[in-house]
């Protein structure tokens, strides 16, 4: 028997030794029950388990070619070895539909993703991938407080201990950076850092600085201007295993992390808000449940809290319900096959919401997605949607924490995210979504879990916006992004109408509409992605040691 652990692991040498026991039996969900967020390979005599985290932060990729199963953490160099390109069809289902659909897929064709919380297990000819989530529930959020305070503590003072007592520490003014902050501020040295410009809300830059003080902590506050708004894509900007929504942010990024640069360690808030707060799928589900009438309770208080007619949004609830994953996706699906499509209005969560970007595909690019839709269905598994919504949340913030890894190491930047650890998340996960989802008290899970927290934080209600901020950026770039759209491999393959999507970008830097912004986003961060890629192969061919 033989297990490696790579990453940030809470295991000591003795603990590794007993786990040996475990991987002769094949108890391969043990080994990922340490405390951190880490690779492990085991091996016995007869099968080798390989696996990342909860979130997918940890990748692990692998592909089957000439018979023999190839696995790695570099989905861009398998594919290199493999001769495989960008899949543009899945990609630009992604931002038309979502990828929470096609969680075994990447960027590239030919290459499959292990989801967060799955691994691999080899013992064949044929891979399989091992379940090994594991949540235990709790009896309602009191009963997990406790335990899930202790592991975010835990998870936060080990980084910085590791880091040999001096960190670095996003602090944006947010509850979840805010608390990383004021945690680690109990085991060592912080220096935080924050960025704010003339679009950022004062509000946040308020409260980091209200923070900094409680923490006694160094705190440097950069002033971006016009060099650091988003969309000014250069050369110099790594490109990772698939696009990143926050290659659009690489200028402001190094501006305001700069202090913190050369650090052994630099916490985020990352996956805060999955692990301490719930969606609207929580109504879904309950209607799926049958507790229709506490669902509909929820809608309306929510809705009169925020002065909205709930009417809207339990019509919603109520076709989520009754269509599923599968009947949405084949809903979804069926739309597109029957030509363009409208966007859909935004009344809460569901399954599968076309938005703006449908407006985008050409005939054969509805089609394409139409079809993948219909694979996706015909392995989506009807479970109650919270469920599905929160893992499919937790593998979004790995992967945008795996793809803007490459970013960071290039600004000197060792990013740790406490709050995705995989005890942090089992702790929070045990609490159902509903109860994490609070009406009248904003993440009701942190205020329980850490009641020393200053009341003036998990008080706040607000939080900052950066639309203003992206239409600034989208005006300035007008120009390179508008051929960045048009010379895009989506464009040229025929999958997306160029002039549809420019016409989305226009009114956008007009600043005429703001809808489907999330889409055009992640519409620019993909064509250049897609040329960074082409540029990088040609330039420089990658190899993989698999």
């Amino acid at each position: 028997m033989r297990i490696v652990v790579v990453g940030e692991c809470g295991a000591d040498d003795d603990q590794l030794r007993l786990a040996l026991n475990a991987v002769a039996q094949g108890w391969w969900g043990l080994l990922t029950e340490w405390p951190g967020s880490y690779w492990v390979v085991a091996e016995n005599s007869s099968q080798r388990f390989v696996c990342g985290d909860l979130s997918g932060m940890r990748d692990v990729v692998y592909a089957v070619s000439g018979g023999n199963i190839l696995w790695s953490t570099d989905a861009h160099g398998l594919a290199a070895s493999l001769g495989a390109s960008p899949d543009l069809e899945m990609l630009t289902a992604r931002f038309v539909a979502g990828g929470q659909h096609w969680p075994t897929h990447t960027a590239f064709g030919g290459v499959r993703r292990v989801p967060g919380g799955y691994g691999l297990l080899l013992h064949g000819p044929t891979p399989e991938l091992i379940d090994v989530r594991r949540i235990q529930p709790a009896e309602g959020l009191g009963a997990a407080a406790e335990e899930f305070g202790r592991q975010l503590t835990t998870a936060t003072r080990n980084r910085v201990r590791d880091a040999g007592g001096r960190v670095g520490a996003d602090l944006s003014g947010g509850v979840d950076s805010s608390t990383a902050v004021l945690l680690a501020a109990k085991a060592g040295q912080v220096m935080a850092v924050t960025y704010t410009d003339g679009f950022t809300s004062r509000e946040d830059a308020a409260y980091a600085v209200r923070v900094a003080e409680t923490a006694q902590v160094p705190h440097r506050i950069a002033r971006g201007g016009e060099a650091q708004l988003p969309f000014g894509f250069t050369s110099s900007i790594p490109a990772g295993d698939e696009p990143w929504a926050g290659a659009a942010n690489y200028a402001l990024d190094a501006c305001y992390q700069e202090p913190a640069a050369g650090l052994p360690c630099h916490l985020t808030g990352h996956g805060g808000d999955v692990v301490l707060d719930g969606s609207s799928a929580s109504w879904v589900a309950l209607y799926q449940r049958g507790h229709r009438r506490e669902a509909h309770r929820q809608v309306v208080a929510w809705a009169r809290l925020r002065h909205q007619a709930p009417g809207a949004m339990w019509r919603a609830v109520q076709d989520s319900a009754r269509l599923g994953h599968h009947g949405s996706l084949l809903a979804a699906a069926g739309a597109l096959e029957a030509g363009p499509v409208p966007p859909s209005a935004s009344t809460g969560w569901s399954w599968c919401k076309l938005g703006t970007a449908v407006s985008w595909l050409s005939g054969p690019g509805r089609d394409a997605v139409a079809e993948l839709l219909r694979s996706a269905a015909t392995t989506a598994a009807e479970e109650p949607a919270d469920e599905f919504d929160q893992w499919s949340a937790l593998r979004s913030v790995g992967a945008d924490v795996r793809a803007g890894e490459p970013m960071s190491r290039s600004l000197g930047i060792r990013l740790a995210h406490p709050f995705i650890d995989n005890r942090v998340v089992r702790a929070a996960f045990a609490v159902p979504p509903s109860d994490r989802r609070g009406a009248a008290v904003y993440k009701p899970l942190l205020r329980a879990a850490l009641p020393t927290l200053p009341e003036w934080l998990t008080d706040r209600r607000s939080k900052g916006s950066f639309t203003t901020q992206r239409i600034a950026g989208l005006a300035l770039h007008h120009a390179a992004l508008h051929s960045l759209i048009l010379d895009s491999p989506l464009v040229k393959a025929g999958l997306i109408d160029g002039t549809a999507a420019v016409q989305t970008l226009n009114r956008a830097a007009r600043g005429q509409s703001a809808l489907g912004l999330a889409e055009l986003h992640q519409l620019l961060v993909t064509c250049w992605w897609l040329g960074a890629v082409e540029r990088s192969t040609v330039a420089e061919p990658r190899e993989s040691a698999c």
